[in-house]
């Protein structure tokens, strides 16, 4: 007989996998897709980054094993980084922990504040990891509805009263992936408070900080006073520099919950490749001016996606920050549902997108758009949007009798 794995039970099929398959199969085909579906930035990482690689790498001694939780010049450039863009003060021993990017950071937090049965309250839509991280680690999440900030804050003391054992984990995720929304500094203050009321430790993922479009840049939730308390913030240099292959993030914030993450990691991982922390560490001490390019790679790319969309009969909100666009499906497929839609537009159009469902049931009704095709693609695109939304009745007619035989 089969054993049947406990912690692989609790993982529903991987909503985006239909897709992927699609993609993979037209692709093999020799059709182009231009893919919006996954988050992946495209352009190059920064020269300076990548020779410091090189120059590190060809040390007899860079390949042997590094420190689980980073060596310490890459922890004092991460409290560097706090410092100069929030000016939020923090000790490198003992508050900042260099990860394999976020995403391993978030995972193990999850790993070191977790017993089975714990309730974590966690945005719904969200990135997959704030859920699944605390259900692989035996917790039980009590979904909020999070389409504005304003609505996820509100559910909060509902879920605490709804919540057997009461909760002990709040997850905040500005900007958002998917729905690419930020928030300022009142709504960390109102959530710390929120937190401390319910004595709920907090998660920030704020791992698009640097991505924004307005005048303002997102805060951090440590820049409340006390946040320190009872908060961390995981963080990432995949999409501020273009490194999100390298594997390279953080998590800093309360020394406890810092400690708790040090101390699972060290029978977990031996760090990051050396001359990845050392190059990470000239990306953060270095000069930012490839930052701001990046930035405004993404905005123009925004810009053209907007207006290209909308003439193509697609109205898609303009995103404040991040590197996606959280669309609303358009009328003639709305009934059809986010992966029917996400199915037929790559399949009739040659453009992928990722179903609002797999970010959660409130994801239902969206899909998300990666700013991660360069401005020509995304015209080309639009362009077959455009035919796509014309033959709507046609292309969902054969939909419909393909799936009734």
């Amino acid at each position: 007989m089969t054993p049947e794995f406990h912690r692989i039970r609790r993982l529903p099929p991987y909503v985006f996998e239909e897709v992927n398959k699609i993609k993979a199969r037209l692709r093999a085909q020799g059709i182009d897709i231009i893919d919006f579906g996954m988050g992946n930035p495209d352009m190059p990482t920064p020269k300076h980054i990548v020779e410091k690689l090189v120059e590190t790498a060809r040390d007899p001694k860079a390949g042997r094993y590094s420190a689980s939780k980073g060596i310490i010049g890459l922890r004092r450039a991460m409290a560097g980084y706090y410092d100069r863009r929030f000016g939020v003060k923090l000790d490198p021993d003992r508050e900042v922990i260099a990860t394999l990017g976020s995403k391993e950071g978030f995972a193990n937090l999850a790993q070191a504040l977790t017993a089975p049965g714990d309730v974590v309250i966690c945005p719904n839509p969200a990135y997959p990891i704030h859920a699944f991280g605390f259900i692989m680690a035996g917790g039980v999440i009590r979904h909020v509805p999070a389409l504005s900030p304003e609505e996820y804050l509100a559910g909060v003391d509902r879920a605490v009263r709804h919540s057997a054992p009461p909760p002990s984990v709040l997850i905040l995720s500005y900007p958002s992936n998917p729905t690419a929304q930020w928030v300022d500094l009142d709504f960390y203050k109102e959530a710390i408070r929120l937190a401390k009321k319910h004595e709920l430790l907090v998660i920030s993922d704020i791992a698009y900080s640097e991505i924004y479009f307005d005048d303002n840049p997102p805060p951090s939730v440590l820049q409340v006073e006390g946040a320190k308390d009872i908060a961390v913030e995981v963080n990432s240099l995949s999409k501020t520099y273009a490194m999100a292959g390298w594997r390279c993030g953080m998590v800093v914030g309360n020394e406890r919950i810092c400690a708790a993450l040090a101390r699972v990691k060290s029978y977990l991982d031996y760090g990051a490749f050396l001359p990845i922390q050392v190059a990470a560490s000239a990306a953060l001490n270095g000069p930012q001016d490839c930052v701001d390019e990046i930035r405004a790679i993404y905005k123009s790319r925004r810009d053209v996606l907007v207006s290209s969309m909308k003439r193509a009969g697609w109205d898609i909100p303009s995103p404040p920050a991040s590197m996606f666009a959280w669309a609303p499906i358009p009328e003639p497929y709305r009934e059809a549902g986010s992966m029917l839609f996400s199915r037929l537009l790559v399949e009739e159009a040659g453009v992928a997108v990722a179903p609002g469902l797999g970010f959660g049931e409130y994801g239902e009704g969206y899909v998300r758009i990666g700013l991660v095709e360069n401005e020509h693609r995304i015209r080309q695109a639009a362009r077959n949007v455009k035919r796509f939304l014309t033959n709507a009745d046609e292309i969902l007619g054969r939909a419909h009798n393909k799936l009734g035989a």
